[in-house]
């Protein structure tokens, strides 16, 4: 196996697509968008970014990708999900709405616009372990909070005693934006991830 750049999708349903995929190519992985079954298969990992949360699970559902995204999530593939898809990658919401389903693998309890209201965004600096160097610029958009982790997932960071950033094997969800920022590192993370999935001699 060789350290080529990893493919990456964004599941470009709805969202902040465009964002991802340039900050995924400032972190030199290879970034695609992805809607169908056919381009989930051809990825190293995924990106879900940040949308409404029910409108990402029902088109999800819609283009026929949930189930097959849900295996990959079971079967080990790294898969990052800012803000709606840190919700998405949880086991459980706290308040979902009618028909809202999730791709889970991140054993953690979420609930939904815990920060409050669009008109209530901000930006805050977030220490993230893993992310060398000075905090993380967090853009907090309607963003949701962990309301508590099971124990195979790892909090990463926390703001204002809320949990914002958790791992568990090759899961990364964050509460916050950081495509909308300009910097890179937490993208950079991931792509590592995706890079170690891929090469296990390089573990």
């Amino acid at each position: 196996m060789t350290n080529e750049n990893p493919v990456i999708g964004v599941l470009a349903l709805q969202g902040d697509v465009r964002e991802h995929l340039v900050a995924l190519a400032a972190a030199d992985a290879v970034a695609r968008a992805v809607r169908r079954p056919e381009e989930l298969a051809a990825v190293d990992g995924l990106v879900i970014p940040g949308g409404e949360s029910t409108t990402i699970s029902k088109l999800a559902v819609l283009f026929g990708v949930m189930e097959p995204l849900r295996a990959r999530v079971r079967d080990g593939m790294p898969v990052y999900g800012t803000c709606a898809g840190m919700i998405m990658l949880a086991d459980k919401i706290l308040d979902p709405r009618s028909g809202q389903e999730t791709v889970g693998g991140i054993d953690m309890i979420v609930r939904r616009n815990a920060f409050g209201r669009q008109n209530e965004s901000f930006e805050a600096a977030v220490d993230v372990k893993g992310v060398p160097g000075d905090p993380v610029e967090g853009v907090f958009i309607r963003a949701p909070w962990v309301e508590s982790v099971g124990a195979g997932a790892e909090v990463l960071a926390e703001h204002d005693g809320h949990i914002v950033a958790v791992r568990q094997g090759n899961a990364l969800a964050t509460s916050f934006h950081p495509e909308l920022t300009g910097d890179h590192r937490v993208h950079a993370l991931f792509v590592a991830m995706a890079r170690a999935n891929r090469t296990p001699e390089s573990l």
